[in-house]
């Protein structure tokens, strides 16, 4: 280097210097904003194939990242919930829909303790009446639907900010987490953040949003209308995303935060939605099915990621919390036991260590929801790309019976059938002792009447 390029550079790193002044606002550690839609399945994005619904910012950050084709959630909230903050599968800690076990680590904690501040908005439905759980659980702040108490999640709503309990009259809940993201961004835009922003919409009652012709009016109960209001707030949803991301840019920390964008579990039942190839998805939450379990997931962090890369690959929800702190150099406390693998080579464009299956163990509320509860009061099952086999049993070509119509008996399996079966039978076997005996047995169907009376 020669002595005037020398100067130069002395002098850009002198206190007051613009590059100086620069590199002290920008944070060493990657920002990081997990964001998690409410009963929005695979079908909905614009990216993914979707047809009926107009995603125009969650399309932009596919083309620009990652797009991942099966990514796969539990069939409804808490279940999901829980996999995503502790990356642990609900055979190791769920008890009760509704709640979190207080001897939880989740990825609250692990960002507190590396320094990030952190901040929840949006859906709670992990424990109420208890103004504390949100800090216990790792969060910094919050401004929550279900925590303290279950009034209005849209119009007029009910949230817990911060501890208190405020009915916002005039305004639309959504909005308000929004406001309240935002402004917990500008604040600590000097400094790392972890958000968690599990998102009110897209969960029914379907309703009329703010951009909506019919907004402030009764809301119509015909099917049609609730398809109508539906797409709104997909719609919605997708517009209040294009603000987050737009605010990050105006900040200059779009470089510096990597995005992360899923759904709890498929979309709600009754809506329909229509795919690029003329087919339709109905919504099955709650189902254990594909169209009940497959949902979204988009990475952005710009210069970081690849562009514009689709992604084959299995992940599920306990994958997240490894990745993010892959991502960040954030330390996984030793003694939890993860059942999740880091999916940052992927984003990065590279092979990675994928998953060969996924297993799930999933408590329902409702006796009538599935036939496949094995003897732990759970629905277990374990599945590849091609296959799927339950703890009872059943056997099912996926490629040839999406639906999961017609079981195959295993015993009469033969060439590559007969393979994955024994190799999705193996990973059940993984979890057959991973239950804590000082858990106790879930709530089985049929016996929860709180739980079968509450939306999922």
């Amino acid at each position: 280097m020669n002595q005037s390029r020398l100067l130069a550079a002395v002098i850009a790193l002198l206190p007051g210097s613009p590059a100086f002044l620069l590199a002290a606002e920008s944070p060493a550690k990657p920002n990081i904003i997990v964001i998690l839609a409410d009963d929005l399945g695979y079908e909905c994005i614009g990216a993914n194939g979707g047809k009926s619904y107009r995603t125009p910012n969650l399309d932009r950050l596919a083309h620009e990242g990652v797009r991942f084709e099966n990514c796969f959630a539990q069939p409804n909230c808490t279940p999901t919930r829980a996999q995503l903050m502790t990356g642990m599968s609900n055979v190791r800690n769920y008890v009760a829909f509704g709640s979190l076990e207080k001897s939880q680590t989740t990825f609250g904690h692990v960002f507190g303790r590396a320094g990030y501040a952190t901040c929840i908005a949006g859906k709670w439905q992990l424990g109420a009446k208890d103004a504390s759980l949100p800090k216990h659980f790792g969060f910094d702040e919050h401004c929550l639907w279900a925590h303290l108490g279950r009034g209005e999640r849209y119009a007029d709503p009910s949230l817990s900010v911060n501890g208190e309990l405020k009915t916002i009259a005039g305004k639309y809940g959504p909005d308000v987490c929004q406001e309240f993201v935002v402004d917990f961004i500008r604040r600590n835009r000097r400094q790392p953040f972890f958000l968690y922003y599990p998102m009110i919409l897209t969960h029914g009652g379907y309703e009329a949003t703010p951009d909506s012709k019919d907004w402030g009016q009764p809301s119509a109960k015909s099917r049609e209308a609730r398809q109508r209001h539906f797409s709104e707030m997909v719609t919605y949803m997708d517009k209040l995303i294009g603000g987050l991301t737009k605010e990050l840019g105006s900040l200059g920390l779009l470089e510096n935060t990597l995005i992360l964008f899923t759904g709890d579990n498929g979309t709600g039942r009754g809506a329909i939605s229509e795919l690029a190839d003329g087919s339709e998805q109905k919504g099955e939450k709650g189902s254990t099915t594909r169209g009940g379990m497959h949902v979204p997931l988009i990475a952005s962090w710009p210069g970081k990621t690849a562009s514009g890369i689709v992604c084959p690959d299995l992940v599920d929800m306990t994958d997240f919390l490894p990745t993010i702190c892959d991502a960040t150099g954030s330390r996984i406390p030793e003694n939890l036991k993860l059942d999740g693998r880091s999916f940052l080579p992927q984003l990065r464009g590279e092979k990675g260590t994928p998953r060969e299956w996924i297993y799930s163990y999933w408590v329902p509320l409702r006796a009538n929801q599935t036939a496949h509860v094995g003897r732990r009061g759970a629905v277990e099952q374990a599945f590849d790309h091609h296959f799927k086999l339950y703890s009872t049993g059943e056997f099912f070509d996926l490629t040839r019976d999406p639906d999961e119509k017609s079981p195959r008996r295993v015993p009469e399996l033969k060439g590559e059938a007969a393979t994955a079966a024994r190799t999705l039978q193996a990973a059940l076997d993984q979890f057959k002792d991973a239950r804590p005996a000082s858990l106790s047995a879930p709530r089985t169907p049929g016996t929860n009447k709180r739980a079968r009376n509450q939306q999922l």
